[in-house]
């Protein structure tokens, strides 16, 4: 299985205030982001969960996404049975990295698009290339 994971920016604003969004705003802004995925890539999709957590673990607090579990370009015969990959998006450092509501929507976004774009096996470097890093 690997991980990648999506940093991007200091999380703290110029303005030194932390926006307030609930859990159940957030997830809403996620499941928003993924349906704006187009149909024909989230049908390519496989044996993959998306989930938000408030905080990323303590030895990475600036993670904004994570992708873990096998790319689908690297899944052969011998991948059946697996429990599914797993994009997680991190709430806190999304809202303290923000400055307004539009950046959260925006931010989201884009690392939805990033981690999803890890399981269909786009590394780190074409990701900033593109614009998504």
């Amino acid at each position: 299985m690997r991980r990648f994971a999506t940093l991007v920016r200091p999380l703290v604003p110029d303005n030194d205030q932390v926006l307030e969004m609930t859990r159940e705003e957030f997830e809403e802004l996620v499941g928003e982001a993924l349906d704006r995925i187009p149909p024909e890539l989230m049908r390519l999709m496989d044996n993959v969960a998306v989930f938000v957590e408030d905080e990323p673990p303590a030895d990475d607090p600036e993670l904004l996404g994570l992708y873990e579990g096998t790319p689908l370009t690297e899944r052969g015969e011998w991948y059946a049975g697996v429990l599914p990959d797993r994009i997680t998006v991190y709430r806190g450092p999304t809202l303290r990295m923000c400055e307004s509501r539009e950046d959260v929507v925006a931010e989201t976004e884009v690392t939805v698009v990033h981690e999803i774009a890890h399981h269909f096996g786009i590394d780190d470097a074409r990701l900033h290339a593109l614009g998504y890093g």
